[in-house]
């Protein structure tokens, strides 16, 4: 993985067992795509200027060790690439002492705003306007 950023849990986060509701992993994913986006030097107003926004076409979440209030959890954030118009995006949830607490999985894009289709070549698209590409797997 090659960036990750540290979250604390907060307890209106929590479900009725004490611990950290699943809709809630998907939000922690979401920070931690978007700053490690930000770490390498894109921002939304990019993005939006270039003419493509990132989706999410497919989550994967798969627990291993609950996460409760008061834990402070590491998101890793690592881009893996192929030769279609999709890439996959793994991340790892990372207890402070570093026990593995879930990993999500996904698969996302970039959709073209004016024709509403996928990127032929995202990871093009990414490199072009990453001022720090190798943060996301370029």
């Amino acid at each position: 993985m090659s960036f990750a950023v540290r979250i604390a849990v907060r307890g209106y986060e929590l479900d009725t067992q004490g611990h950290v509701n699943g809709a809630v992993y998907h939000q922690y994913g979401d920070h931690a795509r978007w700053e490690c986006l930000r770490a390498a030097g894109i921002t939304v107003e990019d993005l939006l200027a270039s003419g493509v926004g990132p989706i999410t076409l497919e989550n994967t979440i798969r627990y291993h060790r609950e996460l409760r209030g008061g834990d402070e959890v590491e998101v890793s954030c690592g881009f893996e690439w192929g030769e279609g118009k999709t890439f996959r995006i793994v991340q790892e949830y990372r207890h402070q002492d570093g026990g593995l607490a879930a990993e999500l999985t996904s698969v996302g894009g970039l959709l073209d705003l004016r024709e509403r289709r996928l990127v032929p070549d995202p990871a093009a698209h990414w490199r072009s306007l990453a001022s720090e590409p190798a943060l996301l797997g370029l």
